[in-house]
């Protein structure tokens, strides 16, 4: 049985891609526009801690079973910030590199979370109803797009369990503090 965490986040998620529709139509949520509120940005989860690796700064290491995503800064010191990651069948491991970033991104659901969830639109427009949230850092491998992302959110209770499709989920406002500090072409260890 789902969480009500879950439950939660799907229900805004689809309260958000109901009102995608009237969002163009209208161009904001304006009192009395029938839109949904504009999402929160959510609290900040980053903070400063210790942490030993061998990797050079700039890197950004995820682990799965803490719920977490570092961004190696110095010799023994990261950036922690919580996030979220794939549920079950949705997790993997390996060493990518950031693609590209974008800020406000547009969401195009793979076919095969499409074929999942038929509900679901071919592409959901930038802006602040986007899923993608405020930000996005695009995974490749060898040159090639993952269809992975580190993302942010509109639901602030949505980060710190399994709960996406293999993606890496932050609030929007540590995921618009991570993409400031980190570099397009930087390594990404998923542990």
């Amino acid at each position: 049985m789902p969480s009500a965490r879950r439950l939660t986040a799907a229900r805004f998620a689809g309260a958000c891609l109901a009102g995608i529709v009237l969002a163009l139509a209208c161009g904001s949520a304006e009192a009395g526009s029938g839109l949904p509120p504009l999402p929160p940005m959510g609290p900040s989860l980053r903070k400063v801690v210790a942490f030993q690796t061998g990797e050079q700064p700039g890197t950004i290491i995820i682990r799965k079973n803490e719920k977490a995503l570092y961004l190696v800064t110095n010799k023994g010191q990261a950036l922690r910030y919580q996030i979220s990651v794939g549920r079950d069948g949705f997790g993997w491991t390996g060493t990518v590199r950031i693609a590209a970033k974008t800020e406000w991104p547009e969401w195009r659901p793979p076919s095969e979370m499409r074929v999942r969830q038929p509900e679901l639109p071919a592409m959901v427009p930038a802006g602040p109803y986007n899923p993608l949230g405020a930000r996005a850092l695009y995974l490749s491998r060898d040159g090639r797009d993952t269809l992975y992302r580190i993302h942010g959110t509109n639901d602030p209770k949505g980060v710190g369990f399994d709960g996406t499709s293999g993606c890496f989920r932050l609030t929007n406002t540590d995921v618009i503090d991570l993409f400031k500090r980190v570099a397009v072409g930087a390594k990404v260890v998923v542990e």
